[in-house]
């Protein structure tokens, strides 16, 4: 059985250039949800994408639905594929990628597994998944969900869904929640820089942070 949706809303371009100065580590200094598990690895070094969520559900060895996804996919797009537990078959390679950097996608998330990592680095999609195989999915017809709900990385992911990804990790944030996100982690990577200085004049990294406080507050507590 299929299942097709509609697209959700594209992202402003002004939104998306503050969303991409933010990064996800620096987001996981505040929050402790919306991250995906640290085993979906990003393919290629210095890479940052942003962007809405374009969901998939491919169960099994049948990419029919990914294939469906390619000719709905728009510039800025975020690819999430739920391949519904199976680490086996790869739903993601060489043709696929090509297709993918045509439609100017931001980038492709898979809870699974890739293939023709070479090719897809030579096109520049920026790709994370939990590793390579050999074996593909096959165009069968069974099934598959295009714009629902899924799971990815142990989070639910729904259409339009905000991700922020870089190699460190990747993060999903509700729409109405990812500007105020990404410009508290600015903020605070913008502090870094003063944090910088401050040690280059000669401070320590415990004071500066508010660690030695913490410490000294804590050890006050222990002895009374």
């Amino acid at each position: 059985m299929f299942t097709l949706n509609s697209l959700p809303p594209p992202l402003e371009a002004q939104l998306v250039a503050k969303l991409l100065k933010a990064e996800p580590a620096t987001i996981g200094h505040f929050r402790n949800t919306g991250f995906m598990d640290p085993a979906i690895r990003a393919m290629q070094s210095d890479v940052r994408i942003a962007g809405p969520a374009v969901t998939v559900r491919a169960p099994g060895m049948d990419g029919t639905i990914v294939g469906y996804a390619l000719g709905q996919v728009r510039r800025g797009d975020v690819l999430v594929i739920d391949r519904a537990g199976d680490h086996r078959h790869a739903a993601f390679g060489g043709l696929v990628a090509y297709a993918c950097k045509v439609a100017e996608i931001a980038g492709v998330i898979i809870d699974g597994m890739a293939t023709d990592i070479g090719e897809v680095r030579k096109y520049g999609v920026p790709l994370w998944c939990r590793g390579l195989s050999a074996v593909t999915t096959k165009r069968i017809g069974l099934a598959g969900e295009f714009c629902v709900p899924v799971s990815c990385g142990g989070v639910s992911v729904h259409p339009g869904d905000i991700i922020i990804a870089d190699e460190c990790g990747i993060v999903v944030l509700p729409r109405a929640e990812a500007e105020g996100a990404a410009e508290r982690a600015i903020g605070m990577q913008d502090a870094e820089v003063n944090s910088r200085k401050r040690l280059d004049s000669g401070e320590k990294l415990p004071d500066i942070s508010g660690a030695t406080k913490v410490l000294q507050d804590a050890m006050a507590k222990q002895k009374s």
